[in-house]
């Protein structure tokens, strides 16, 4: 614990440089994973540090409307695998070809691989009807779970775990297959489990598929497209350059 003193000297409240390197490490590579899985189960005791690391994730007005299904009957995995693949392929009819044949040679899930399978749903009558901050966006739900899975997909890559988030499914046949209450909407099937490796890149970007976006054409300064002025000049030459760590090169 830091003494008085101490606290007065400190300019500010950043983490030591081992710590905020360790931060950065995790958010630099951490993958979407679908193969590669060890069968090796995740013990139990890292479990609930992840599940407590979603659990403490912010969420709009503190409604907290994530809830968290662990999967272990492997026939209920199966009927979840089957729903994947009937929306994969019917997924694929929006793509011509030869970008459809690409579509589904995609590996998307993990199901029966990972060792660990946790549904993830958001229940949006949590907390009531007048949640804080909700009533101009009702979306503001599935946002606050989407940081709960961001914040588990950090701990489990600290923890060595890889961890792949399946949205291809139709959320009706997640519901009949979980057995979830009418209004609980299903928003990812998470796949945990130890890996063979985490790749240097993402696996769409290895495989041709998307690759990352220049920065600074995402970002602007007071309006959508104003890229100029002493803040932007300020920012820009850095915004494309290496990263200052360099696990992705």
């Amino acid at each position: 614990m830091k003494d008085a003193k101490n606290s007065e000297d400190r300019s500010d409240f950043s983490f030591p440089e081992e710590e905020r390197r360790g931060v950065y490490h995790a958010i630099y590579t951490r993958r979407d994973i679908r193969k590669e899985f060890l069968p090796t189960p995740v013990p139990r005791e890292i479990l609930v540090r992840l599940l407590r690391a979603a659990h403490h994730a912010p969420s709009v007005g503190f409604m907290q409307p994530w809830n968290f299904i662990l999967v272990e009957d492997p026939s209920i995995r199966a009927e979840l695998k089957h729903a994947v693949d009937k929306e994969r392929q019917a997924a694929a009819i929006i793509f011509e070809s030869p970008r459809a044949e690409k579509f589904l040679s995609l590996k998307v899930e993990a199901i029966l691989e990972a060792p660990l399978v946790i549904g993830v749903t958001i229940d949006p009558s949590r907390d009531g009807p007048h949640v804080l901050g909700r009533l101009s966006d009702p979306d503001t739900d599935l946002y606050s779970a989407s940081c709960g899975i961001m914040n588990m997909w950090l701990a489990a890559r600290a923890e060595g775990i890889g961890m792949g988030w399946v949205t291809i499914f139709r959320k009706g046949d997640v519901q009949k297959i979980l057995k979830l209450p009418y209004h609980i909407r299903p928003i990812g099937l998470l796949c945990l489990g130890y890996v063979r490796e985490f790749p240097a890149r993402p696996m769409l970007e290895t495989e041709e598929w998307a690759f990352r976006q220049k920065l600074s054409d995402l970002v602007a300064v007071d309006r959508w497209d104003r890229r100029e002025g002493e803040l932007w000049e300020g920012i820009r030459k850095g915004l494309d350059q290496p990263d200052e760590f360099d696990w992705e090169r």
